[in-house]
Protein backbone atom coordinates (compact mmCIF):
# COMPACT_ATOMS: atom_id res chain seq x y z
CA UNK A 1 0.00 0.00 0.00
CA UNK A 2 1.43 3.58 -0.64
CA UNK A 3 1.87 6.41 1.81
CA UNK A 4 -1.27 8.08 0.61
CA UNK A 5 -3.29 5.43 0.86
CA UNK A 6 -2.04 4.52 4.43
CA UNK A 7 -2.34 8.19 5.08
CA UNK A 8 -5.73 8.08 4.39
CA UNK A 9 -6.86 5.51 6.10
CA UNK A 10 -5.36 6.65 9.43
CA UNK A 11 -7.40 10.38 8.22
CA UNK A 12 -10.08 8.79 8.36
CA UNK A 13 -9.94 6.19 11.35
CA UNK A 14 -7.98 8.83 13.58
CA UNK A 15 -9.87 10.55 17.01
CA UNK A 16 -8.20 12.58 19.64
CA UNK A 17 -10.06 13.54 22.12
CA UNK A 18 -10.48 17.06 23.73
CA UNK A 19 -8.89 16.04 27.22
CA UNK A 20 -7.28 19.00 28.55
CA UNK A 21 -9.83 22.10 29.99
CA UNK A 22 -8.84 25.75 30.52
CA UNK A 23 -10.57 27.06 33.74
CA UNK A 24 -10.01 30.34 32.38
CA UNK A 25 -11.59 30.51 28.39
CA UNK A 26 -13.94 27.28 30.30
CA UNK A 27 -13.31 24.81 26.85
CA UNK A 28 -11.68 21.61 26.29
CA UNK A 29 -8.59 21.25 24.00
CA UNK A 30 -6.34 18.88 22.31
CA UNK A 31 -2.51 19.36 23.11
CA UNK A 32 0.09 17.93 20.73
CA UNK A 33 0.68 15.63 23.04
CA UNK A 34 -2.67 14.24 22.88
CA UNK A 35 -2.32 13.83 19.19
CA UNK A 36 0.87 12.23 19.44
CA UNK A 37 -0.38 9.44 22.07
CA UNK A 38 -3.59 9.15 19.79
CA UNK A 39 -1.74 8.01 16.81
CA UNK A 40 0.70 5.87 18.34
CA UNK A 41 -1.74 2.98 17.58
CA UNK A 42 -1.38 3.25 13.78
CA UNK A 43 2.07 3.46 13.47
CA UNK A 44 3.26 -0.19 14.11
CA UNK A 45 0.05 -1.03 12.57
CA UNK A 46 0.43 0.78 9.51
CA UNK A 47 4.21 0.49 9.36
CA UNK A 48 4.95 4.78 9.43
CA UNK A 49 6.61 6.69 11.82
CA UNK A 50 5.91 10.55 12.65
CA UNK A 51 8.37 13.05 12.87
CA UNK A 52 8.20 16.78 13.88
CA UNK A 53 11.09 19.69 13.07
CA UNK A 54 10.90 23.27 13.65
CA UNK A 55 12.41 25.97 11.85
CA UNK A 56 12.61 29.83 13.35
CA UNK A 57 12.13 31.92 10.35
CA UNK A 58 12.33 35.72 9.76
CA UNK A 59 12.80 38.85 12.08
CA UNK A 60 9.72 38.41 14.20
CA UNK A 61 10.30 35.56 15.12
CA UNK A 62 8.14 32.95 13.47
CA UNK A 63 7.91 29.23 13.95
CA UNK A 64 7.86 27.36 11.08
CA UNK A 65 6.81 23.20 12.20
CA UNK A 66 6.91 20.14 10.05
CA UNK A 67 4.68 17.07 10.73
CA UNK A 68 5.86 14.13 8.82
CA UNK A 69 4.93 11.07 8.25
CA UNK A 70 7.00 8.27 6.35
CA UNK A 71 6.95 4.63 5.53
CA UNK A 72 10.83 4.68 4.89
CA UNK A 73 10.30 4.95 1.11
CA UNK A 74 7.98 8.07 0.51
CA UNK A 75 7.46 10.84 2.75
CA UNK A 76 4.49 13.33 3.23
CA UNK A 77 4.87 16.28 5.27
CA UNK A 78 2.17 19.34 6.39
CA UNK A 79 3.29 22.73 7.91
CA UNK A 80 2.01 25.55 10.00
CA UNK A 81 3.54 28.59 11.07
CA UNK A 82 3.13 30.25 14.12
CA UNK A 83 4.37 33.66 15.18
CA UNK A 84 6.12 33.98 19.13
CA UNK A 85 4.19 37.24 20.71
CA UNK A 86 7.81 38.46 22.47
CA UNK A 87 4.99 40.82 24.57
CA UNK A 88 3.29 38.05 26.09
CA UNK A 89 2.65 39.88 29.82
CA UNK A 90 3.01 36.80 32.37
CA UNK A 91 5.61 34.74 30.46
CA UNK A 92 9.25 34.28 30.91
CA UNK A 93 11.23 34.46 26.81
CA UNK A 94 11.23 30.50 27.34
CA UNK A 95 7.94 30.14 27.77
CA UNK A 96 6.75 32.30 24.88
CA UNK A 97 9.09 30.24 22.49
CA UNK A 98 7.43 27.10 24.31
CA UNK A 99 3.81 28.19 23.64
CA UNK A 100 4.12 28.82 20.47
CA UNK A 101 6.09 25.56 19.21
CA UNK A 102 3.37 23.78 20.74
CA UNK A 103 0.73 25.39 19.09
CA UNK A 104 2.88 24.85 16.04
CA UNK A 105 3.27 21.13 16.72
CA UNK A 106 -0.73 21.06 17.12
CA UNK A 107 -1.33 22.36 13.86
CA UNK A 108 0.74 20.75 11.88
CA UNK A 109 -0.02 17.44 13.29
CA UNK A 110 -3.85 18.92 12.82
CA UNK A 111 -3.00 19.58 8.81
CA UNK A 112 -1.53 16.50 8.12
CA UNK A 113 -4.29 14.31 10.17
CA UNK A 114 -7.35 16.38 8.97
CA UNK A 115 -7.85 16.95 12.91
CA UNK A 116 -11.09 19.79 12.84
CA UNK A 117 -10.99 22.07 15.21
CA UNK A 118 -13.32 24.35 14.24
CA UNK A 119 -15.99 23.52 17.14
CA UNK A 120 -12.43 23.65 19.24
CA UNK A 121 -13.29 26.69 21.55
CA UNK A 122 -9.17 26.84 21.72
CA UNK A 123 -9.50 27.59 17.69
CA UNK A 124 -12.09 30.41 17.86
CA UNK A 125 -11.12 31.96 21.81
CA UNK A 126 -9.44 34.90 20.59
CA UNK A 127 -7.72 35.30 24.57
CA UNK A 128 -9.09 38.68 25.19
CA UNK A 129 -8.17 40.30 21.38
CA UNK A 130 -10.56 41.94 19.20
CA UNK A 131 -11.30 39.32 16.64
CA UNK A 132 -11.21 41.51 14.09
CA UNK A 133 -7.01 41.69 14.96
CA UNK A 134 -6.76 38.31 14.82
CA UNK A 135 -5.67 36.59 11.37
CA UNK A 136 -5.46 33.05 10.42
CA UNK A 137 -1.83 32.21 9.01
CA UNK A 138 -1.72 31.63 5.59
CA UNK A 139 1.29 28.67 4.80
CA UNK A 140 1.90 25.92 2.24
CA UNK A 141 0.25 22.79 2.03
CA UNK A 142 -3.06 24.16 3.68
CA UNK A 143 -6.54 25.08 1.78
CA UNK A 144 -6.53 28.53 2.35
CA UNK A 145 -3.16 28.92 0.54
CA UNK A 146 -4.62 26.55 -2.54
CA UNK A 147 -7.58 29.17 -2.24
CA UNK A 148 -5.19 31.92 -2.29
CA UNK A 149 -3.07 30.51 -5.05
CA UNK A 150 -6.42 30.13 -7.14
CA UNK A 151 -7.74 33.49 -6.02
CA UNK A 152 -4.41 35.08 -7.65
CA UNK A 153 -4.45 33.25 -10.66
CA UNK A 154 -7.77 34.40 -11.39
CA UNK A 155 -6.68 37.95 -10.99
CA UNK A 156 -6.93 38.62 -7.49
CA UNK A 157 -4.64 40.94 -5.80
CA UNK A 158 -2.19 39.74 -2.91
CA UNK A 159 -3.42 42.65 -0.94
CA UNK A 160 -6.80 41.33 -0.39
CA UNK A 161 -5.81 38.22 1.34
CA UNK A 162 -3.13 40.10 3.41
CA UNK A 163 -6.21 41.61 5.14
CA UNK A 164 -7.76 38.35 5.88
CA UNK A 165 -4.50 36.73 6.68
CA UNK A 166 -0.81 36.95 8.06
CA UNK A 167 1.48 35.55 5.69
CA UNK A 168 5.88 35.11 5.74
CA UNK A 169 7.10 37.57 3.25
CA UNK A 170 8.22 34.16 0.98
CA UNK A 171 4.69 33.46 1.05
CA UNK A 172 3.80 36.99 -0.24
CA UNK A 173 6.84 36.68 -2.81
CA UNK A 174 5.28 33.80 -4.06
CA UNK A 175 1.84 34.78 -4.28
CA UNK A 176 2.89 38.11 -5.85
CA UNK A 177 5.30 35.61 -8.75
CA UNK A 178 2.11 33.79 -9.85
Amino acid sequence: MKLNEKLATIQTKFKSKKSRFNSFGKYYFRSAEDILEAIKPYLLKHGVSVVMNEELIGDDPIIKTTATISDGLEAINATAIVGVDLNQKGMQMPQRFGAASSYGKKYALGNLFLIDDTQDSDATNDHGASSSNVKQWLSEGNKSYDKAVEYIKAGGKVDAIKKKYSMTKDVEAHLQSL
